[in-house]
């Protein structure tokens, strides 16, 4: 569990020894010739590829294979989050994440979700703002401002970059709009809350064994409503997730005599993958079109 005083205490000593701790644990010079962005998670640090190119330095908070939802952060990951320039995150979502860049980054953090009209589920607030390309376009505006803010010799090359990311993104969309026109069934079962701004998106209708957290477990009661509402709506189909115990969706499914299959929520990739959020979604896509009894 984070502990802000011991790790914000260990981050000082750390710089104290001057020996410029980082995420990856490499020895870095107190001056750089990029700037220095920090992104909370995978789509984040996507954005930031796709918007800095070669001008920025990435530190990713989240490693690949780890469900970010309950992200504890090292000494040296606060150390890198107080020594960054910018610091990609979506308040709410990683509370250690909140509470670091509170005490260490609070001028230098972008809440990218600031500016988005988010969602609600349960009656909290939903963080999943990336599975919706649009908000992904919003994400990648965010950050080539605050880069051409702090580095204005290459602003011109931050916002061209933002538009060519946006391009990307509404390519992605047309794709999502035109496999799922036609489907026999637009109703989603997915394992947890995830897939709210995807679902709104592009006309689909999500039903969610578990909350937005993925590590709740469901009740005997939540189970047998979601049984009940499988049958009626002729539903085969529940949707388990890539770094989540896919466990819950298979018992469902064993139950209703439905199939569990992968969509991923795109909170990270798989160690070793070579992916990225525009093939991810792609599969995803793929996915939905296979198991909604989609047309072409």
């Amino acid at each position: 569990m984070f502990r802000p005083g011991v790790v914000l205490a260990a981050a000082a000593a750390c710089a104290l020894l001057l020996v410029g701790c980082s995420a990856s644990g490499s020895a870095t010079t107190s001056t750089r010739s990029h700037p220095k962005v920090v992104a909370a998670f995978y789509p984040l640090q996507f954005a930031a590829e796709q918007v800095g190119g070669s001008h920025i330095d990435i530190t990713t908070l989240t490693q690949a294979g780890v469900e970010p939802h309950d992200l504890e952060l090292s000494a040296q990951q606060v150390a890198s989050i107080a020594s960054a320039d910018v610091v990609l995150y979506i308040k709410g979502f990683q509370p250690a994440v909140d509470d670091a860049i509170a005490q260490e980054a609070a001028g230098k953090a972008v809440d990218v979700g600031a500016e988005i009209t988010h969602l609600t589920t349960g009656g909290a607030v939903d963080p999943h703002i990336w599975l919706d390309p649009a908000n992904m376009t919003a994400i990648g505006n965010a950050l080539a401002n605050r880069l051409a803010s702090i580095d204005p010799d290459h602003a011109a090359t931050y916002r061209t970059n933002a538009r060519a990311l946006a391009a990307q993104m509404v390519v992605l969309a047309r794709q999502y709009q035109s496999g799922l026109a036609r489907c026999a069934s637009r109703t989603i079962v997915v394992s947890h809350a995830a897939f709210a701004y995807l679902a709104k998106a592009f006309g689909l209708q999500q039903v969610a064994i578990m909350g937005l957290s993925p590590d709740a477990e469901p009740s005997p009661a939540r189970m047998a409503q979601v049984a009940q509402l499988m049958r009626a709506d002729h539903v085969h189909t529940i949707y388990s997730e890539t770094l989540v115990s896919p466990k819950v969706a298979q018992t469902l499914a064993q139950t209703t005599g439905a199939k569990a299959v992968v969509l991923d929520p795109l909170e990270g990739l798989k160690p070793g993958s070579t992916d990225n959020y525009v093939s991810v979604m792609q599969a995803n896509l793929t996915a939905l079109q296979a198991n909604q009894g989609c047309r072409s």
